[in-house]
């Protein structure tokens, strides 16, 4: 058997094993997929407006707090939009990706989910990131902010871990709650057309 006579019987193989997509299929998925884009646009706009609105807190309504404290926050926000910028380039990807759908084939939207799980993870990591810069952002506040009496060691540390293990369990939560509401359901959708597809 040559090279040309594989190639056939791998072409073949393929095209039995993925059904294509009929039109009316075709579109229960654009509407699903549209929801989605719109909530990332939302999303990406938002956080942007969020940071400039960090920046601006930091440095105009308080021109009397020290540069130590300024200079402190300042950084802590350029490290999270470093974060913001890693998660949000793994999100674009998604979002070119769905903005163009070549969607023909079973495979194409297997292919489809195993990316929107994917994201799901990326979503819960970049949620579970802020945990470090909220710990960081209350040792400033504890720091810099005057007291009556000074705060025992006890206390600091006492504030410091209830802030970490309420911030991780509430941002995970949230997470996994907004990502329901602003994709789940959406996915969901796209999903159960999968398994139509598949009987």
């Amino acid at each position: 058997m040559n090279i040309d006579e594989l190639k056939n019987a791998w072409n073949d193989d393929v095209s039995d094993d993925t059904p294509e997509i009929s039109i009316e299929q075709n579109n229960k998925i654009n509407l699903p997929l549209e929801k989605i884009r719109k909530n990332m646009r939302m999303e990406f706009w938002s956080t942007i407006g969020i940071l400039i609105f960090g920046f601006a807190v930091v440095w105009i309504p308080v021109p009397e707090a020290p540069f130590k404290f300024k200079f402190y926050l300042t950084v802590l926000l350029f490290s999270m939009v470093i974060v913001v910028s890693f998660f949000f380039s793994k999100f674009f990807k998604l979002y070119k990706d769905i903005s163009s759908p070549m969607l023909k084939t079973y495979d194409s939207l297997k292919d489809l989910m195993y990316q929107f799980d994917l994201n799901k993870q990326y979503y819960l990591s970049f949620m579970l990131s802020f945990v470090p810069f909220l710990v960081c952002e209350l040792i400033i506040v504890i720091e810099f902010l005057p007291h009556r009496k000074p705060l025992s060691d006890v206390k600091v540390a006492t504030t410091i871990i209830s802030a970490l293990a309420i911030g991780m369990f509430g941002l995970f939560l949230l997470g996994k709650y907004w990502y329901r509401i602003f994709y789940g359901k959406y996915v969901q959708q796209i999903e159960n057309l999968l398994i139509e597809l598949k009987k």
